[in-house]
């Protein structure tokens, strides 16, 4: 039975770039996320060289973007919130419209 390793290949391939980006962005004390994102483009289909597997990669994007929001729904506080209900309340009665 034959196997693909396009999975493995494009995990393998965003952690070891994100961790390679994640070590350079401690060394010159800039925000990891800049570079995670760095990492992203370069496995991207718009530069050349190494290329993920397009339609897995959008996938595991989306995973990645539910796994993110899940972790901000954890630190939501409403006491946060009411601190900030000046500008957050008018901001979003503004968007809603």
């Amino acid at each position: 039975m034959p196997h693909s390793i396009s999975l493995i290949t494009t995990i393998a391939a965003s952690f070891g770039l994100a961790l390679i980006f994640g070590f350079i962005a401690a060394r010159f004390k800039l925000p990891v996320l800049v570079d995670y994102m760095i990492a992203g483009i370069i496995l991207g289909p718009g530069t050349p060289g190494l290329v993920a597997d397009i339609g897995l990669s959008s996938q595991l994007a989306e995973i990645g973007v539910i796994l993110l929001m899940f972790g901000v729904g954890l630190h939501f506080s409403l006491d946060d919130l009411w601190a900030v209900r000046r500008i957050a309340l008018p901001s979003a009665e503004y968007h809603s419209l």
